[in-house]
C-alpha cells in the first residue's frame, strides 16, 4: 500500500557504510525519506536504524546491483510503498582489488590484468547502474539521478602527463569503469532531459573508506557533500555534468 507522503523519497545504493551511508544521513537530515540499499540485509537494517535514531526517516532494502532479481524486487517494494522515487544515488561500486586503493592496484595494469576482474568491476560499476536506473526510473516527475564517479574517470585529468594524476598506476578496470560511468551519465541525461530528470556524475574526492584502508584525507561526510547537492538540485539545475565539491570537472 502506498504511503502518501509529501517528503521526497531517495534511494542510495551501497549505503550501509562509507560515502553511501554519509549521503543517506545527510539526505535524511534534510527531511528526505531515505531507502538504504545494501547487499547485506542485516547491515542495511543497522544503518537505517542508526539514521532513524538520529531523527531521520530511513528504511533498508536488500539490493545487490549485480543481481537483477534483487534490483527488480527492490523496485517493486519502492513502488508498492511510496509509488515514486524522487532521488536515486548510484553509489555502490568496487575497486576490483580488494581493500587496495585504485592508485596502488598493481593487478590492474592493462598489459597484465585479469579479464575476470575487469568484468567484475564493470558488472558493478557500470552494468549495475544501468540495471538500477532502468528498474527505478520514471517513478517520479523531475527526479534527480546522481552517479558516484571519481576524478580518475576523467580522461582529461588522467591523460595529462604533467597533471596531478600522472603518478597513478595505469588501470584497466576501476579507472575505465568510471570513465564509462561518466559516458553513461551523459547518455541518460540526454535521453531524460525532456522529462525534467537531471542526471549528473559526482567525484567525492579521496575519501577514507574501507576500499582504500582509510588512507583518504576526506571524511565520508565531506565526500558526500557534492553528491547531496546534485541530488537536491532545483528545476534550473545542471544535467549531463561531472562535478566535484570544487565545481565542474573535465570529462
Amino acid at each position: 500500500m502506498n504511503e502518501h507522503t509529501t517528503q521526497k523519497v531517495a534511494m542510495v545504493t551501497g549505503a550501509n557504510k562509507g560515502i553511501g551511508r554519509a549521503i543517506a544521513e545527510r539526505l535524511a537530515a534534510m527531511g528526505i525519506t531515505v531507502v538504504i540499499g545494501a547487499r547485506d540485509p542485516r547491515r542495511g537494517q543497522e544503518a537505517a536504524a542508526a539514521v532513524r535514531a538520529a531523527g531521520g526517516d530511513a528504511h533498508a532494502v536488500a539490493l545487490d546491483v549485480t543481481d537483477l532479481t534483487t534490483v527488480q524486487e527492490a523496485a517493486r517494494w519502492v513502488e508498492e510503498r511510496w509509488g515514486r522515487l524522487d532521488v536515486l544515488v548510484n553509489n555502490a561500486g568496487i575497486t576490483g582489488s580488494g581493500k587496495v586503493s585504485p592508485e596502488d592496484a598493481y593487478d590492474q595494469v592493462p598489459s597484465s590484468v585479469d579479464l575476470d576482474m575487469v568484468r567484475a568491476v564493470f558488472e558493478t560499476n557500470v552494468f549495475g547502474v544501468i540495471a538500477v536506473i532502468n528498474a527505478l526510473l520514471r517513478r517520479s516527475p523531475a527526479a534527480r539521478i546522481v552517479n558516484v564517479s571519481s576524478h580518475a574517470g576523467s580522461l582529461t585529468l588522467t591523460s595529462d602527463p604533467d597533471g596531478p594524476f600522472a603518478a597513478l598506476l595505469p588501470s584497466a578496470a576501476y579507472t575505465p569503469s568510471k570513465s564509462a560511468l561518466n559516458a553513461l551519465t551523459v547518455q541518460y541525461a540526454n535521453e531524460l532531459r525532456k522529462d525534467g530528470i537531471l542526471v549528473n556524475a559526482a567525484a567525492p574526492g579521496f575519501v577514507a573508506t574501507d576500499s582504500n584502508n582509510h588512507s583518504g584525507y576526506l571524511t565520508p561526510a565531506q565526500g558526500a557533500a557534492v553528491v547531496v547537492r546534485l541530488a537536491t538540485l532545483g528545476t534550473d539545475g545542471p544535467t549531463a555534468g561531472f562535478f566535484s565539491e570544487d565545481g565542474l570537472l573535465p570529462w
